[in-house]
């Protein structure tokens, strides 16, 4: 209680004092969903409950720690170009490999910090008192029906592996864990609440370090990475006020998170489109377009952000601070962490090389997602009531995009939404540029649902 009060109060934070007002909501987000998924037909749960719930105990819990530390960092910011890497994992058999990766190809490993969220099935027995849920794969493809199409099979599986044991305990690696150079966050598969959370929880575990770096779980890193990165950052025009990020080349061989070959040149995030899932609901999604040729003397502006890979001096974490309003939310993340930035007089580079590469993760590999682990809880095996609930916090994206068909303040109580803008004031866009601003310089078209070329960024024209 100390610890927590302290961090509240903002007298003395900790990274002790975060952690455990995070694994308190966690437990009070874990208490509720257990007593919602308890209630049997014709009172079972309903989507808005589960989000109305939602909204309180963020409120009660992650509101006190966010007003407190509202437009200053927690933390001085130190100037030793330290690296806080954000790593969420759900279920990831290779998340040992990518801490070991990391550590063992940076040219500075003991400027290395690592907040890690962890999301496994841990079996049978993960609360005392509570029975626990038995471990499931993915949809596992296991043949072909009559037409050709893939059949597929969820399977029951042992408990996850547990990468961060795994990587504290070799000794090659446990000198960095003594250290306090890992510090994690504990989640079982059915407190996930999907990875813009995850990042949310992720961010809270920085603890003054120079440079920001948002990262998934399956990764491999090149030699003295860590360098290569920091200088492109400081060659940016915009530095400090500058973001790397790209959509990483992809690896399938595992090699133990380490990226022998001769980094690839990077490519520039310079296309988007109107998703038309219905799942995702017409959100925009991002995509590559003209890539480096080679011999570029500085690294060229791009109008997007990819989730699963960015780094930034730490002051970003001030400017745009990851919302704790996004639960369920698989998709959006990417426009908002763009608009938002560039709002703020962030601009966003395409680093010149690829000095990391990615694992992608199709459907076929049968992998844990997520969102089965949402259906499970609540007792609607597969898919649809995640789906339920993220197409309703996507609308607080979408406000903010400025879709006006759907989302405007107005729209949304009309349809008794308007819980989703919670707080929405302080994860907005900020008033150095607007959003109409962005929009036209990024060719977007959110009436039209289109996207159209971006010359500028294909040509590699702003510095």
């Amino acid at each position: 209680k100390t610890l927590i009060d302290d961090t509240i109060s903002g007298r003395h934070p900790t990274i002790a004092g975060i952690s455990l007002v995070l694994c308190t909501f966690r437990a009070a987000m874990h208490k509720s969903n257990q007593e919602l998924a308890m209630r049997k037909a014709p009172n079972k749960v309903q989507r808005d409950e589960v989000h109305e719930r939602f909204v309180k105990l963020a409120q009660e819990h992650l509101a006190p720690l966010e007003s407190v530390y509202r437009d200053k960092p927690i933390f001085p910011i130190r100037e030793d170009d330290s690296i806080f890497v954000s790593l969420a994992s759900f279920r990831d058999s290779l998340l040992c490999d990518t801490l070991k990766g990391a550590f063992d190809q940076a040219k500075n490993p003991e400027k290395l910090f690592i907040g890690a969220i962890v999301q496994n099935c841990f079996g049978l027995n993960p609360y005392p008192g509570e029975p626990g849920v038995q471990c499931r794969t993915g949809a596992q493809v296991v043949g072909k029906d009559a037409h050709g199409h893939d059949t597929t099979k969820v399977s029951d599986a042992p408990p996850d592996r547990n990468g961060i044991e795994e990587f504290c305990n070799s000794p090659e690696h446990k000198q960095y864990c003594d250290s306090g150079q890992i510090r994690v966050m504990y989640l079982h598969e059915n407190e996930s609440l999907g990875p813009a959370m995850a990042r949310y929880y992720a961010s809270k575990l920085w603890g003054g370090e120079s440079y920001f770096m948002q990262v998934d779980s399956h990764l491999e890193f090149y030699t003295h990475w860590d360098e290569l990165y920091t200088n492109e950052c400081k060659s940016a025009g915009s530095f400090p006020k500058a973001i790397l990020s790209s959509y990483p080349p992809g690896f399938q061989k595992e090699n133990g998170g380490i990226l022998e070959n001769k980094p690839s040149p990077g490519a520039r995030l310079c296309t988007c489109e109107f998703s038309d899932s219905d799942v995702e609901a017409k959100i925009i999604r991002i995509n590559t377009g003209v890539g480096y040729s080679g011999g570029e003397e500085h690294p060229t502006q791009v109008p997007f952000i990819a989730a699963g890979f960015f780094f930034t001096p730490a002051g970003f974490l001030v400017d745009v601070p990851f919302d704790p309003y996004m639960p369920w939310c698989f998709m959006g993340e990417e426009i908002m962490l763009s608009m938002r930035a560039w709002t703020h007089g962030w601009d966003i580079y395409a680093p010149r090389k690829n000095w990391i590469a990615h694992q992608y993760r199709p459907g076929r590999m049968g992998l844990p997602k997520f969102w089965g682990s949402v259906g499970r809880l609540f007792n609607r095996p597969g898919p649809g009531f995640s789906n339920q609930l993220q197409l309703r916090l996507i609308k607080r994206v979408k406000h903010l995009v400025g879709y006006k068909d759907c989302c405007s303040r107005e729209k949304l109580m009309q349809d008794g939404d308007e819980l989703v803008l919670m707080d929405v004031e302080h994860y907005g866009f900020g008033d150095v540029r607007s959003r109409e601003d962005y929009l036209k310089w990024a060719n977007i078209d959110v009436d039209a649902k289109r996207c159209s070329s971006i010359g500028w960024c294909n040509k590699g024209e702003l510095l």
